[in-house]
């Protein structure tokens, strides 16, 4: 994944170090724009919409801090580079995700942009998670298809196209009747509360089905459900009277 950055400082050296560090232990951090005030840095950050900035607190006229209280929205990562110490709870207040001293660490260096990374990653897959869950309660009002959000991209799937969904810890694999398989970060009680309206059944802590697609009911093993692709999904004892009322008012 590729984070585009803006660099601010006043010292063209620092700048040109920066620079230098990011080229060389992190590749994967394009740096986009400089600038060498807060005012500049504005106009940057307007102009090419970064994922994170790298921010001097001491600048000629107004601070790092100034800046950013002067801002409308602050929709980007910010890391503090600054020589001084004493600035690190203001810092914290503006909800910087790291502050690091002048010279630079590079240890320190690549953990806060690691921090970066993990925090744009998940800000993408919850913004995924936000367009499944708009789309399945779209489809309870009657929409045929559902976005499922994988973290390459987001798949628009027709609700009777989905088998079954299958747990995995806090992921949920979606099974599709083309054998297909897609796996969601989101966990199967909440993609089971979502889908039960499209006739959904919940036979096991980790199995939800789609009743049209069930060729039997098995009673050997407690029960248990042959589906239309040959798998056979358990029923768990707890679940057992409300999957057979569900498929045909009590089997």
């Amino acid at each position: 994944m590729k984070i585009r950055s803006i660099i601010i400082d006043d010292e063209p050296n620092n700048i040109e170090n920066l620079q230098h560090i990011i080229g060389q232990y992190c590749p994967h951090v394009m740096v986009v724009a400089t600038a060498s005030s807060a005012a500049e840095g504005i106009e940057a950050i307007r102009q090419h919409q970064p994922d994170m900035v790298f921010l001097d607190i001491q600048m000629p006229g107004e601070t790092g801090f100034d800046m950013l209280r002067g801002m409308p929205v602050v929709d980007f990562e910010i890391v503090f580079i600054t020589a001084y110490d004493k600035y690190a709870l203001q810092a914290i207040k503006v909800s910087a995700l790291d502050y690091l001293l002048k010279p630079i660490d590079i240890q320190e260096f690549t953990r806060a942009v690691d921090k970066v990374q993990q925090k744009i990653s998940d800000r993408q897959q919850n913004k995924r998670i936000g367009h499944l869950m708009e789309y399945i309660s779209a489809g309870q009002k009657g929409a045929s298809k559902i976005a499922l959000p994988t973290l390459q991209e987001i798949m628009y799937v027709k609700i009777s196209d989905i088998l079954r969904c299958e747990s995995s810890n806090n992921y949920t694999n979606f099974h599709l009747y083309n054998g297909e398989r897609i796996l969601v970060c989101k966990t199967l009680k909440e993609i089971s509360e979502l889908l039960q309206s499209h006739g959904f059944v919940r036979t096991h802590q980790s199995h939800l089905v789609n009743t049209e697609g069930v060729k039997s009911y098995l009673r050997e093993d407690g029960g248990s459900l042959l589906l239309t692709d040959g798998t056979k999904i358990p029923i768990s004892r707890l679940n057992r009277e409300m999957v057979k009322a569900t498929l045909s008012g009590g089997i």
